[in-house]
């Protein structure tokens, strides 16, 4: 059984993590994950899609999620200096489980990117995140993230921002 209590703190996590990704606060966002994170992005919408035998966009664990970080913070990510302009809606919140202390939670997202690198284009990207929460220490931590593009199969744009 899923609690008033759990489902808002959840909720209130994913609205967090959205805000320090928009703002470019890479530290912080860092700091939302567990040692053991995982942070997937398929190159499919398949919902059977496995990491270890399909395409992927990104695909981290947590050292490559820290090397992603520290990227973006020293401008050695040329495709993001200066940084886009993020804003992203997240709605459709679902706690799909609730099972050991580990939450997981799915949710639709659209995000507005600013890409002011070369051309200024504005690129939109939507779909389906499922986040696994777990507590450490109090708070909740994010030790998965897999976030389904809608356009996941086609041909994307620079992916060199947190999505």
């Amino acid at each position: 059984m899923i609690s008033d209590a759990q489902y808002r703190s959840a909720a209130d996590f994913l609205y967090r993590e959205a805000r320090l990704a928009d703002e470019a606060r890479y530290a912080e966002w860092l700091a939302l994950w567990t040692d053991d994170g995982v942070y997937w992005v398929p190159a499919t919408t398949d919902p059977a899609a496995d990491p270890e035998r399909h395409l992927s966009h990104v695909y981290d664990n947590r050292a490559r999620i820290e090397t992603r970080v520290k990227l973006l913070q020293t401008g050695h990510r040329y495709s993001q200096e200066p940084a886009s302009l993020m804003r992203r809606l997240v709605s459709n919140i679902e706690m799909t489980a609730a099972q050991a202390g580990e939450l997981t939670v799915e949710s639709n997202f659209i995000l507005a990117e600013l890409a002011v690198q070369a051309k200024h284009e504005l690129h939109w990207w939507a779909g389906r995140t499922t986040h696994r929460l777990r507590p450490v220490g109090g708070e909740l931590r994010m030790s998965r993230k897999t976030v389904v593009l809608v356009n996941a199969a086609e041909p994307l744009p620079n992916l060199a921002f947190l999505i």
